[in-house]
């Protein structure tokens, strides 16, 4: 049975440091960060039809083709990255998709705890915060500040 877990939310919100924790409990698994891709790989901006849509969709059917759990993660906005996003989800057997749903303070109090923290502050966070931007699936979970990294992992990992 093939499986799609998506990880999105604002910068600093944690949904990295998830998704990697999660990786290390799923064997067999991809993990496809969308910083890696669109700013490590391709060097992109981040606007509708940039390059990293179609190469992280790719990357994500290649995961299909063989069977992997595929984890994708990112801020993944729902005006650029939606409609590849749904059309992921259809075919995969199940696609579960994974909100943070956190104020800007509470991204802005995480983002100070990283140890990238200085490579950029509270104003850009600021700038780039985008409220509540749901999916809008009925299998979409919001994830609220109160979950801790294990309880997230267990949610997604179906172990709780």
């Amino acid at each position: 049975m093939s499986e799609l877990i998506i990880i999105r939310g604002n910068s600093g919100s944690g949904k990295t440091t998830v998704a990697r924790a999660l990786h290390d409990r799923l064997p067999g698994s991809l993990l496809i960060d969308q910083d890696v891709v669109r700013r490590d790989m391709l060097q992109t901006h981040d606007h509708p039809g940039n390059l990293s849509i179609d190469l992280m969709e790719t990357i994500a059917r290649f995961g299909l083709a063989h069977d992997q759990i595929v984890i994708l993660e990112g801020i993944l906005s729902k005006a650029v990255y939606g409609d590849m996003l749904t059309s992921l989800a259809q075919d995969f057997d199940r696609a579960q998709a994974y909100y943070y749903d956190l104020t800007l303070a509470e991204t802005i109090e995480r983002h100070q705890t990283r140890s990238q923290a200085g490579s950029f502050g509270p104003d850009a966070l600021a700038k780039w915060f985008l409220p509540h931007d749901v999916l809008g699936w009925p299998e979409e979970v919001l994830i609220p500040a109160s979950w801790s990294i294990a309880e997230a992992v267990a949610e997604m990992s179906g172990q709780k």
